[in-house]
């Protein structure tokens, strides 16, 4: 592999990984309680899944 190719290829995953930075710190601020599942396929992120969690504060009357 020449210098010139491993340069552009560096960029490139550079900027791959920017964008996929990006993306998971979307996905996190936009949930409250849940999991981020990262899906990697011959070494390159192919999917990125969040499962979030709603949650519902069911309080009991207390007897008098």
């Amino acid at each position: 592999m020449s210098t010139e190719q491993h340069k552009t290829d560096s960029a490139a995953d550079s900027a791959v990984l920017a964008v996929v930075a990006s993306a998971i710190t979307a996905v996190q601020q936009d949930t409250g309680y849940g999991s981020i599942e990262i899906t990697i396929h011959d070494g390159r992120v192919t999917q990125i899944e969040r499962r979030e969690k709603v949650r519902f504060d069911h309080q009991t009357k207390s007897k008098k």
